[in-house]
């Protein structure tokens, strides 16, 4: 059975929790859309230096687990596990925005960019106001996978002591030896914020589809 009197009880450690989970998915959505951003465009860049710097990014970090990422902020930059935390969650999920965005620019007809460069855009101009916005509207299922992921994934916060769901789970958990129910309890809290996250996805997918 549930014990809601955990939850009434130890409502103040739950929310704190909640709130600090949020707050870091937040700032690492945003952190990981604009570093992936700039990876993805470093991937098709007419130069090879930077070619070869956002594949070695990509498949470096794609391939190395989340967890070390957040040590190495933790443990080998002395940050605060939330700081620490949030970083791992920017650095690794940008690497997985970068690909969905490169995806997304391939699939503009070369021509665009062609004419762009002929009437007199630089190549970032090119990027900025031609096909990248383009490509956003392409990519948003992808992108929105991601970001229910990295809301998942910030449960990694908790590995080191990053006052996210997961710590304050644990610390009640310690303190009252009961682990069904608080456990119970941070699911739905995380459901809280995927639920949401999922019928947005949705609605832009629809959206999308409707504009073709």
């Amino acid at each position: 059975m549930i014990n809601i009197e955990i939850l009434v009880n130890y409502w103040d450690m739950f929310f704190e929790g909640f709130r600090n989970t949020l707050v870091a998915s937040m700032i690492a959505l945003v952190g990981s859309f604009v570093l992936g951003t700039i990876i993805a465009v470093f991937r098709i860049a007419p130069i090879r230096p930077l070619n070869w710097l956002g594949t070695a990014y990509v498949e470096f970090i794609r391939n190395i687990p989340l967890l070390l990422i957040v040590f190495l902020f933790y443990l080998g930059f002395q940050l605060g596990g939330f700081t620490a935390g949030t970083l791992g969650l920017i650095v690794y999920t940008a690497a997985f925005i970068a690909e969905s965005i490169r995806a997304g620019i391939l699939s503009i007809p070369k021509g665009q960019t062609e004419a762009a460069r002929s009437s007199g855009l630089t190549y970032i101009q090119t990027m900025r106001y031609i096909i990248l916005p383009q490509a956003f509207k392409i990519v948003i299922p992808p992108l929105g996978n991601q970001s229910i992921n990295l809301v998942k994934n910030s449960s990694i916060l908790g590995v080191v002591a990053g006052l996210d769901l997961m710590y304050y789970a644990d610390l009640v958990s310690s303190q009252t030896y009961v682990v069904f129910s608080v456990y119970i309890f941070v699911a739905l809290f995380y459901l809280v914020i995927t639920i949401p996250l999922s019928f947005i996805v949705e609605y832009l997918e629809r959206r999308l589809s409707a504009s073709h």
